[in-house]
């Protein structure tokens, strides 16, 4: 390794522990979440709503709010993935074996 150049081997343990457990725990929950948001924006503003204003603009206010957490997600994941490919982090990472 250069010499100035920073060693992170150390860290690379705890930071595949971090990007595996955004990427396959907190990612797909939140997704779920959003989507479940979505739908029932959808539910509330067109099935259950009956023509009240009200509940149809509450309805399309949780569509709206479910696409924003779509895309903050999507945002959020892109980012992760995108810092765990630069620092050589993430499930792509394989040690090399030690030998004696």
């Amino acid at each position: 390794m250069p010499a100035g150049t920073p060693d992170y081997t150390a860290l690379t343990p705890y930071g595949n522990l971090i990007i595996n457990t955004i990427n396959n725990v907190f990612v797909p929950v939140l997704f779920a979440v959003a989507f479940i948001v979505f739908l029932w924006g959808i539910a509330q503003a067109y099935i259950f709503s009956q023509g009240d204003e009200t509940a149809v603009k509450k309805g399309h206010q949780l569509i709206l709010w479910g696409l924003v957490a779509f895309v903050v997600m999507l945002s959020v994941w892109g980012l992760v993935n995108i810092l765990s490919d630069t620092l050589g982090l993430g499930s792509d990472f394989v040690p090399d074996y030690p030998t004696i």
